[in-house]
């Protein structure tokens, strides 16, 4: 399966979506701009968006409200390690009060890769933030055995962009 992500202005979203009616979009906001998210299975997508091939699903975007994503660069030496540990995730967060869907999105062009996460509502995420759950899933964040401390992995810092519907 794959994943468009188209960015733009919110009058371009609105035009982009009414040309092509028929197409399930997830139509995301924030302050600065719109993101419309497009799942298939056909591999056709949406002209100048950013393309990705989706390594994990779990739920339904349907079902959130909130959504976070974590983008995070990882060099070509990197990708086999880094996708291992997604692919072997604890899948703690599924759990959550107030999940709703998690994809893990691989770049089909770009170093950027997405840890895309929906929620009921923003508090849900923060709740996720300050659970027990999220802490045992980062425990080795900064430690020695964490990804992040292993050379020539990451060639840049990652960022967090969120966003509602």
């Amino acid at each position: 399966m794959q994943l468009y992500k188209w960015t733009g202005p919110q009058d371009q979203a609105e035009a982009l979506v009414e040309s092509l009616s028929k197409a399930q979009f997830t139509y995301l906001k924030n302050d600065d701009e719109t993101v419309l998210l497009y799942e298939t299975d056909e591999g056709t997508g949406l002209k100048a968006s950013e393309a990705y091939e989706v390594l994990n699903a779990v739920g339904d975007f349907a079902d959130g409200h909130y959504a976070v994503f974590n983008n995070i660069p990882v060099t070509d030496e990197g990708r086999e390690l880094f996708e291992s540990r997604f692919q072997n995730r604890a899948g703690m967060v599924e759990k959550e009060p107030g999940f709703a869907a998690i994809r893990v999105l691989r770049p089909l062009d770009s170093d950027v890769y997405v840890i895309l996460t929906l929620w009921e509502d923003k508090q849900s995420f923060i709740d996720w933030q300050q659970s027990q759950a999220y802490g045992h899933a980062h425990a080795k964040r900064g430690t020695k055995e964490g990804i992040d401390k292993r050379p020539n992995i990451f060639p840049r810092s990652s960022f967090v962009t969120s966003y509602t519907k």
